[in-house]
């Protein structure tokens, strides 16, 4: 038989078709998010305070170390399969969402990509087994662009003394380790930028106020204040002023990260209306049996599964090592944007009950307008996306 006959004999598996030991993973994660994290989603969110007990659940099932190898107490899992628990977490909750999320894109993947060996040994046994990692780019005044930060690294003698502060950390309050940027050489202008690792615990480091948020409000959102903080020179992140290179990449894989929680938030708050819709009565039947809120539902639902075709593709993509910078963006864009309308929708299904907070659509929506803001605005996002599509420089 001809290799060509062969290969008709077997025909490439669809794009969300998944191996058997994703889908036992998937469906875990599942499990866990409706059993052990739904019944405190409420009350999270109300306290903006995020249940210690849940994070340490968090590591006991594998989730904040999926892709650290074996012999460093991680999963040894792929980038898909942290994609899939950012997805399940955050159909329950997205703020659970995003905690994996930084945790496995960001700050787990910097140090396996760009750590020396001694790095990965003294760091990623933590994130896998104990540690909650953030991710510290962002300043007052460096959102967007994001090299125009002032926060200043000088080195004197064998460390680091690090003047600055941060915002909009994720994570931070939860956080025992911080991938940290800042400019080591100014007049060198980006390319003085320099990633650190720096713990908690370091002198000179304190988290400032948490943020008083509009969603995922159990995710703790916080500044970071940085004075004369002291960094050892061996905790330099990859090449010092190389710092600029390492937030771009980070950030290209952390967008799909942000893609798969709003498709989580989608399902989610599609699986509330669909549900409701075919329990609430309307004039003697129920509400799903009218044209007008299947139609919605119809629509949501398709919105979703082409949310989910753009987040798996991109994730398979940079599984196998090719370029997914394009679709990465498009990827973020177009699912914070489906989250955002599928969530409105679902308030609308509800009716008035959707606007109260006995029911959980208001919060999916709450939750969903961060998806076009946080690591690259839907503006970022497309003015990347014309540059690669239209070639422009």
């Amino acid at each position: 038989m001809s290799d060509l006959a062969l290969a008709h004999d077997a025909p490439p598996a669809p794009l969300t078709t998944l191996t058997e030991d994703e889908l036992l993973f998937r469906d875990n994660v599942h499990q866990f998010a409706d059993e052990r994290l739904r019944p405190l989603v409420r009350e999270m969110d109300e306290k903006q305070v995020f249940d210690k007990s849940l994070i340490q659940q968090f590591f006991d099932l594998g989730l904040m170390g999926i892709e650290i190898p074996e012999n460093y107490g991680g999963g040894a899992g792929t980038f898909f399969e942290s994609i899939l628990a950012v997805e399940e977490i955050s159909r329950v909750d997205p703020s659970a969402g995003v905690l994996v999320d930084v945790q496995n894109t960001l700050v787990n993947n910097a140090l396996l990509r760009w750590g020396n060996e001694e790095q990965k040994r003294q760091y990623l046994p933590r994130m896998a087994q104990n540690t909650v990692g953030a991710y510290a780019l962002s300043e007052a005044g460096s959102g967007s662009d994001a090299f125009a930060m002032q926060t200043r690294a000088e080195l004197r003698g064998n460390e680091y003394i690090i003047d600055g502060r941060k915002l909009w950390i994720t994570n931070a309050k939860e956080a025992g380790v911080f991938i940290l940027l800042a400019n080591a050489d100014p007049s060198a202008g980006y390319r003085g930028i320099t990633a650190f690792i720096v713990e908690k615990e370091f002198r000179g480091l304190s988290v400032g106020k948490k943020e008083d948020k509009l969603g995922i409000r159990a995710s703790s959102t916080c500044e970071l204040v940085l004075e004369d903080l002291r960094v050892p020179k061996e905790n330099v992140l990859g090449e010092a002023g190389k710092g600029y290179k390492i937030a771009i990449e980070t950030l290209n894989e952390g967008r799909i990260g942000i893609g798969a929680q709003m498709l989580g938030l989608a399902r989610g708050a599609w699986e509330a209306a669909a549900k409701y819709a075919q329990e609430r009565k309307q004039f003697g039947k129920s509400s799903g049996e009218f044209q007008a809120i299947q139609l919605q539902l119809a629509q949501m639902a398709t919105d979703i599964d082409a949310a989910r075709l753009m987040v798996y593709n991109t994730a398979r993509m940079k599984d196998a090592g090719v370029n997914f910078v394009k679709e990465a963006a498009m990827t973020k864009l177009f699912a914070s944007q489906v989250a955002e309308r599928v969530a409105s929708l679902a308030i609308e299904i509800y009716g008035g009950y959707g606007f109260v907070k006995d029911y959980p659509v208001e919060k999916y929506f709450r939750d969903s307008k961060i998806g076009k803001i946080y690591e690259g605005t839907s503006n970022m996002q497309l003015q990347t996306i014309a540059k690669l599509v239209l070639g422009s420089k």
